[in-house]
């Protein structure tokens, strides 16, 4: 009889400890242990430190096993150019079914098809784009659903980690933190981090004429976790050790990191401090990406660029016309912690927390941050996208008995709820992302992928205890 108390004892001691999203054998921040700092070492092989309490990652637990959505084949979409000023050009059009069958074809070269901000910029790496015939070999994009280049849209992407705070240092005088190359990506990714602010990943398919990105922040684990979904190149400066570590030296993920400690095959190379990007910023914040190294890394590590077998799209883009999802409510205006002040990570500024507005002209959701819009550096181009989706996503402060770290966990694979926005129109429904390398899935509330309108997309992971702090307009 005793036997069996303590046994249903020990039952219920380990259903409750499973309640946490951690993963089994986590390894433990060790008392006094400090995250790295963004500071490359001269060699390869380092134990730099960190005392940055802004830019420290975390990892994330590995949920139970989802069903995989039901396979397809890649779709189709029209190739539009970049008018200057805006990031994408959709045409009028009603309700359109995207096009399934990913294919290569010939498109005539014309001047106009020719980048504005780019034609200013000295090729790093100018592609040879047209033959004898004055034709190119166009598919559409995996990020953008737009027509690009072959070569392009076949090379690996590259997921690339940028700060967000407000300020490029640590106290009210330090200058205004500026983003160099942001608005080059076709997909960014926003998490919650530390401090109640939140970071961002821009994945990147043309980045030839670029010659650097940054400022380059910390990696943290399920940011990770959403780069394997492309099959992406991830590229950071530092990292908490105790839940990162493991991930970005396994064969999971191919990386091009500095040498930070904890970094088994850090890259001096491709990394550079610049003092006069940002005059007078923190260190934290003058580490910068160099783009012209790249090769030179790809092929030392041994890394392929072209995609792996196990890569999967996920993302379903409309075809020639425009998705009008003129059945759904309108919204215009999002905001993606409220407009008061929480601890969410996207509240921490009230009136001036981020959102996003509607351009119906443009088919295009501005983003504005701090007061003002987010624009990019390298051009002043203000950052805009065709559509925004929301991932909500259960999450923990990992070290709660450790006030000063503050470490967040979130499960990002699994399966729950997202909002779509594109259009105008406000689209609630399920994202599922069965695995490491699976990519995220959208489905409507009927079990319909969602269509994404071609160009760029802007994925906020909403904290879901914070969830009720999504503000619509």
């Amino acid at each position: 009889m005793k036997k069996g108390v303590i046994l249903l004892a020990l039952v219920l001691i380990l259903c409750l400890a499973g309640c946490s999203i951690l993963p089994e054998g986590s390894p433990i921040l060790l008392d006094g242990e400090e995250t790295e700092t963004k500071g490359p070492a001269k060699n390869k092989d380092t134990t730099e430190e960190s005392t940055s309490s802004e830019e420290d990652p975390t990892e994330e637990a590995t949920p139970e096993p989802t069903p995989a959505p039901t396979p397809r084949e890649p779709k189709e979409a029209k190739f539009f150019g970049e008018p200057e000023g805006t990031w994408v050009e959709l045409p009028e059009g009603g309700e359109a079914e995207p096009i399934r069958e990913r294919v290569a074809k010939d498109k005539e070269i014309e001047p106009d098809d020719e980048d504005p901000e780019l034609a200013t910029e000295e090729p790093v790496d100018q592609r040879v784009l047209e033959d004898s015939e004055g034709t190119q070999q166009v598919m559409q994009s995996y990020l953008t659903g737009e027509w690009k280049d072959v070569d392009v849209v076949n090379r690996r992407s590259l997921a690339v980690m940028f700060p967000n705070s407000y300020l490029a240092g640590g106290s009210n005088s330090s200058p205004r933190l500026q983003l160099y190359g942001i608005s080059r990506a076709g997909i960014i990714y926003e998490a919650p981090v530390e401090g109640r602010i939140t970071a961002l990943m821009g994945i990147f398919e043309e980045y030839d004429q670029l010659e650097r990105l940054g400022p380059i922040a910390n990696a943290r684990d399920y940011f990770i976790y959403d780069a394997m979904s492309f099959d992406s190149i991830f590229v950071s400066w530092g990292m908490a050790r105790a839940f990162t570590e493991a991930l970005i030296n396994s064969d999971r993920i191919d990386d091009v990191s500095a040498p930070t400690a904890g970094i088994a095959k850090g890259y001096d190379d491709a990394f550079f401090r610049d003092e006069d990007i940002i005059p007078d910023a923190s260190k934290d914040y003058n580490g910068y990406f160099d783009l012209t190294i790249l090769t030179d890394a790809l092929e030392d590590y041994g890394y392929s660029t072209e995609y792996r077998d196990t890569f999967e799209q996920g993302f379903l883009f409309a075809n020639d016309k425009l998705a009008t999802y003129k059945d759904y409510p309108s919204v215009t205006k999002i905001w993606p912690g409220g407009k008061g002040k929480n601890s969410g990570g996207y509240g921490n500024y009230a009136d001036k927390n981020p959102h996003f507005e509607y351009d119906e002209e443009r088919h295009l959701y501005y983003r504005y941050q701090y007061g003002e819009p987010l624009s990019d550096s390298m051009n002043n181009k203000k950052i805009a996208v065709t559509n925004v989706v929301f991932k909500i996503c259960h999450g923990e402060e990992r070290t709660p008995d450790q006030p000063k770290l503050d470490y967040l966990a979130y499960r990002v694979h699994g399966q729950d709820e997202c909002i779509v926005f594109t259009n105008g129109k406000m689209i609630r429904g399920t994202w599922v992302k069965s695995s490491d390398q699976s990519a995220d899935y959208l489905y409507d509330e009927n079990g319909n992928e969602i269509v994404l309108n071609q160009g760029k997309t802007w994925v906020c992971l909403i904290w879901q205890e914070y969830s009720q702090y999504m503000t619509f307009e």
